[in-house]
Order: C-alpha cells, then sequence, then structure tokens
C-alpha cells in the first residue's frame, strides 16, 4: 500500500502559513519587550547595588598584617633567654583586629611551642643550678599578666 500523504492536514494552505508566521513574529516581539524591560529593572538593581557597595567598603578594608618578635630573659642572669613571636592583623587606624596568635621557640630547635615548657621538650640540664635558672624563667613567664600584648609589643622583656 502506498502512502500519498493525502490525508487531512498534512498539506497546510497558504493562509494557515500566514497566520503561523504572524503569531510567531508576535511572539518574538513579546519575548523582547519582555527583555528590555528584564534589563532596565536589572540596571535598576546594579545601580542600587553599587551604592549599597559604596557604603560597605569600610566593611571590606584591607588588613595589615604584623608581626613582632622578642625575648623573655632573666634579670639575674641575662644569658637565660627564651624566643617569643607574635602575629596578627591590623586595619588602616592602627587597631587590632581579631585576636593574636601568640607562641614560643624551642630552645634548641626554634620549633613553634604552644607553651613556654614546651621549649625544653626533649632537652634536659644536668647543672643543677642551671637547671633552676631556666625553671625561675618559665615560672616568671607564666605568671605574667597580658602576656599575648606583651609578646605582640616589647622587644624583650625582663623577668
Amino acid at each position: 500500500m502506498k502512502n500519498t500523504g493525502t490525508g487531512v492536514g498534512v498539506i497546510p494552505t497558504q493562509g494557515q502559513k500566514e497566520e503561523e508566521i504572524a503569531a510567531e513574529e508576535e511572539a518574538a516581539v513579546a519575548e523582547e519587550e519582555e527583555g528590555e524591560e528584564e534589563e532596565e529593572e536589572g540596571e535598576e538593581e546594579e545601580e542600587e547595588g553599587e551604592e549599597e557597595g559604596e557604603e560597605g567598603e569600610e566593611e571590606d578594608e584591607e588588613y595589615t598584617e604584623m608581626k613582632n618578635e622578642m625575648y623573655f630573659y632573666l634579670k639575674s642572669d641575662t644569658s637565660y633567654q627564651i624566643w617569643a613571636e607574635g602575629k596578627w592583623q591590623e586595619n588602616s587606624a592602627g587597631e587590632v583586629v581579631g585576636d593574636a596568635d601568640t607562641y614560643f621557640h624551642h630552645i634548641l630547635t626554634g620549633r613553634r611551642c604552644e607553651s613556654v615548657r614546651d621549649c625544653f621538650t626533649g632537652w634536659s640540664e644536668q647543672d643543677k643550678k642551671v637547671a633552676e635558672k631556666w625553671d625561675t624563667l618559665c615560672e616568671g613567664i607564666e605568671e605574667l599578666d597580658g602576656l599575648e600584648e606583651i609578646i605582640c609589643t616589647e622587644e624583650s622583656f625582663g623577668v
């Protein structure tokens, strides 16, 4: 059986084509108008965002990384010293932002130590008088008030 394509609606008439084309053109024009309106709204939102951004710039200011290295020493014998370091951030007005990161350095290896006692891990002193001096220095540092501020501001500090 041969298909001749003579069924209903198989061959559109010229009038149907013109109607379809007109409908497509109207839809395209409507889409363009909607797109222009959305662009205008987007531009208005951008302008508002820029104004808000200008006000928010103060919140997004850059911070300066700061660092201070210092030594604690024993007043009775200055050859006993422990190296400490502080790092923090400051804003453009010179105010500290957040918390400072303060720590000590191991007396032999220089590695980071969170407490002054950690500076002696793996090391021992045979001479009791020398060991007592190191212990006195550690106790003096542990008893200090405002240790973080001292580490971040002083070059050396005697105890």
